[in-house]
């Protein structure tokens, strides 16, 4: 199975000088070939300590250059944050630099922090992301831009330098509302699956997607990608630990960065899931929301992890994994000893399930994982 290396460059409260934080996790990705990842993926936010990478393009354009077959990927680039044309010229650039490695995550953003910041509407999103994705994924394999849509109008311009190789199969997107789900089946894209939700949930709209995909694409969907935090140790004492610490720290960042916990959600166009997410916190607790997250990650002795993952991945039958091993504000010697310990215990065994192909497989209709555990 295709196991890449989620980085976050976290740095919460200021808890740290950002130039340590930098380096600890640019180290993290230097490291990544060597330690046997298939890949490393970045995510994309602004203005704060949940995760400083607002430029994730140029992280990995410098990761192309410290690796030699890593394949790079952006977890995700929201697209209604960017010019569309620049974010063609941008992968078609990172796809020359890297041979070819280039992987391409889209979203269309959540955090008002976010949208604030950069000065953009966040109940024009939806309809942003629609526009933009169908013209950026239209531009990477014809190698020309032009749009004339509600929102975004494009004249007719070249893209240099050329995109030499189609990006089908190496496009996912994240969906967490229905809404979102149902347009990346439009899209013809893969899903990444990120950890907040029952799994039994989760698993019923992944069968929902891969029906629907069929339907409209008349091609099977591509496998998808599970994103999740993880925490090892030799230890369950520790690991739990881990649990109890890093992850429930994680949890809360979320909850905190993204707002979930804010009514108004019910007032912008295109976020009425969030409403509900807000209500049920409202009705529960945010303790209990974040606890709730934090449960859905991965945690455990090398045993316990490995069988978790494995889990995880004949649930819905996914294509590969990413595990984010330096969360919560862990400090660079237990982060290094959680994904020393992750590389030496639990990623053999990973390697060495049968999923059908590498990341991008298309569904063949039953799951085949098999692993010598």
């Amino acid at each position: 199975m295709h196991t890449g290396l989620s980085v976050i460059f976290q740095n919460l409260g200021h808890r740290s000088a950002d130039r340590a934080m930098m380096r600890r996790d640019l180290g993290l990705i230097a490291s990544a070939e060597a330690r046997g990842f298939d890949s490393v993926w970045i995510p994309e936010h602004h203005f704060a300590g949940y995760t400083v990478a607002p430029n994730v393009p140029m992280v990995l354009a410098w990761a192309a250059a410290h690796s030699t077959k890593l394949r790079l990927g952006t977890m995700v680039t929201v697209l209604p944050w960017h010019d569309p044309v620049r974010v063609v010229e941008n992968f078609s650039l990172l796809d020359h630099l890297s041979d070819g490695r280039a992987m391409l995550g889209i979203g269309r953003g959540l955090g008002r922090k976010e949208f604030d910041g950069l000065r953009l509407e966040r109940g024009e999103s939806r309809r942003r992301f629609t526009e933009y994705a169908d013209a950026v994924l239209e531009a990477l394999e014809t190698g020309v831009m032009a749009y004339d849509g509600d929102l975004y109008q494009q004249p007719e311009v070249e893209i240099r330098p050329t995109p030499f190789q189609t990006y089908k199969g190496r496009t996912f997107a994240s969906a967490v509302s229905p809404e979102s789900m149902d347009l990346m089946i439009k899209l013809g894209c893969g899903l990444m699956v990120i950890a907040q939700k029952p799994w039994e949930t989760t698993e019923a709209e992944i069968r929902m997607y891969r029906e629907e995909f069929l339907r409209q694409n008349a091609e099977e969907a591509p496998k998808p990608i599970i994103c999740v935090f993880v925490g090892v140790h030799e230890s369950a004492a520790e690991a739990q630990r881990l649990r109890d610490v890093y992850l429930q720290a994680t949890a809360q960042s979320i909850t905190e960065h993204y707002q979930f916990a804010d009514k108004s959600f019910a007032d912008v166009e295109g976020y009425e899931y969030y409403a509900k997410l807000a209500a049920n916190i409202e009705k529960h607790g945010e303790d209990a929301f974040n606890s709730f997250l934090a449960d859905l990650q991965v945690w455990g002795t090398p045993d316990v992890v490995t069988e978790k993952l494995l889990d995880y991945s004949n649930r819905i039958d996914a294509g590969a994994v990413l595990v984010d091993l330096s969360f919560g504000d862990m400090s660079q010697e237990e982060a290094n000893r959680n994904v020393d310990l992750f590389c030496q215990e639990v990623l053999p065994h990973l390697h060495k399930c049968n999923v059908g192909g590498d990341v991008g497989v298309r569904h063949s209709g039953t799951a085949d994982i098999a692993a010598s555990v």
